[in-house]
């Protein structure tokens, strides 16, 4: 009996070795093979897909992260913070090695990314600024360029003493405050009067109209109207046209969104500013896979207004956009289709 219960131990530890022996060498941890290696996994949480930007920045990230091997988790906020903050706590209990967050307002989602970096994932501050935060990294556009670029848009078809209006952002979004800034500076130098300043609450463009509309009396007065972008621009355009004065005013916006560019052409918009955001998403989903791989990028300091923090920060340019370099800036880059932006001024066509 001995003798055969030991026969059997023995070929029990023969099948073990050959079991071993065939997954490689004992003792040994096999490497994975390349199909079984992990994907970066990048969380984006957007503001709204009511502005059509975001869907353009989406559909860039998206394709860039793909082609660079990662896969990337899209969640829309619906121009809530709440659920902002909740998508970022869903995005730590997932362990994602990158969140990526184009915020709505900056104070109620400081604990949770302040968590998700304690967790070891990325955050990256996407277009707009997480102020109080110390992002990862901050990408963006030179946003008080943006504004200078609208003043001096404005300056050469106003002249000294002239009245203008101020349809911004909401003062929660730091790009708001940057852009109203960088206008502000050119009217002061330009000694073109500010008559009023409104912050248009979430951006939510059917409060440019309302204001349009409860100061008519302002409007009557001014020249020029700043609006902090094209949806804002829209809105207050169609008011303006119920008091019969589209056209009249030259307004002012920012996205080159298609329903802009066509109003340009139409006069009743005086410019915008286009922000290459192909280029914007490409270079954010880059740095994204690049920050999760432990590789290096390049990047400048932003420092911060208040307390002086530096983070890593990506600044891209903005550029002016009127009728006159409409196809140039816009057509040519392939951004919008000529026969899509002279859909209502099919005369103008070549």
């Amino acid at each position: 009996m001995k003798k055969a219960h030991r026969k059997k131990e023995l070929l029990l530890v023969l099948f073990a070795f050959l079991l071993l022996a065939g997954c490689g060498k004992l003792g040994e941890e096999q490497p994975p093979s390349e199909e079984e290696e992990e994907k970066v996994q990048i969380g984006m949480i957007f503001d709204n897909f009511v502005m059509e930007r975001w869907l353009r920045d989406r559909d860039v990230f998206v394709s860039t992260a793909k082609e660079l091997g990662a896969e990337v988790n899209v969640q829309n906020a619906n121009s809530s913070v709440e659920e902002q903050v909740e998508l970022v706590k869903y995005f730590i209990k997932k362990q994602v090695d990158v969140i990526v967050i184009v915020p709505i307002d900056s104070e109620p989602l400081l604990a949770s990314v302040k968590e998700a970096q304690e967790e070891g994932i990325k955050v990256i501050s996407y277009d707009r600024l997480i102020v109080g935060a110390e992002p990862d990294l901050y990408i963006s556009f030179d946003n008080k360029k943006v504004g200078t670029l609208m003043g001096t848009a404005l300056s050469r078809k106003l002249e000294k003493n002239d009245k203008v209006l101020m349809i911004c952002g909401p003062e929660t979004d730091n790009n708001a405050i940057e852009v109203q800034n960088g206008f502000e500076e050119v009217m002061k130098e330009k000694q073109i009067q500010v008559l009023d300043i409104y912050h248009a609450d979430g951006w939510k463009p059917e409060y440019a109209a309302m204001y349009v509309r409860q100061n008519g009396d302002l409007a009557r007065q001014v020249k020029g109207i700043m609006c902090g972008n094209d949806n804002l621009a829209g809105q207050a355009v169609s008011a303006l046209a119920e008091q019969r004065l589209a056209g009249e005013i030259y307004v002012t916006g920012q996205d080159a969104d298609l329903a802009a560019c066509q109003r340009i052409v139409e006069g009743t918009q005086y410019m915008t500013v286009y922000k290459p955001i192909e280029k914007l998403a490409a270079r954010a989903a880059k740095a994204a896979v690049d920050m999760a791989e432990g590789n290096g990028f390049a990047y400048d300091l932003y420092v911060t207004a208040e307390g002086g923090k530096t983070f890593p920060y990506i600044k891209m340019e903005p550029i002016a956009v009127i009728e006159e370099n409409m196809q140039q800036v816009i057509i040519d880059e392939g951004f919008h289709l000529k026969e899509e932006i002279y859909l209502n001024r099919p005369e103008l066509l070549d």
